[in-house]
């Protein structure tokens, strides 16, 4: 079971360190909007 965590822990941080959380943070942000049904005025505004 600690090396399941240990290894866990292991990849967040890699991933961490490589800038994966603001890729992440981004997908996650663009399948809440789109749930919501706002992803419409993103493009709205944009485009």
């Amino acid at each position: 079971m600690s090396a399941v965590l240990a290894i866990g822990i292991f990849f967040i941080v890699y991933g961490a360190y490589r800038g994966e959380v603001e890729t992440v943070f981004s997908k996650a942000v663009r399948i809440c909007l789109e749930c919501v049904g706002l992803d419409k005025w993103e493009e709205y505004l944009t485009g």
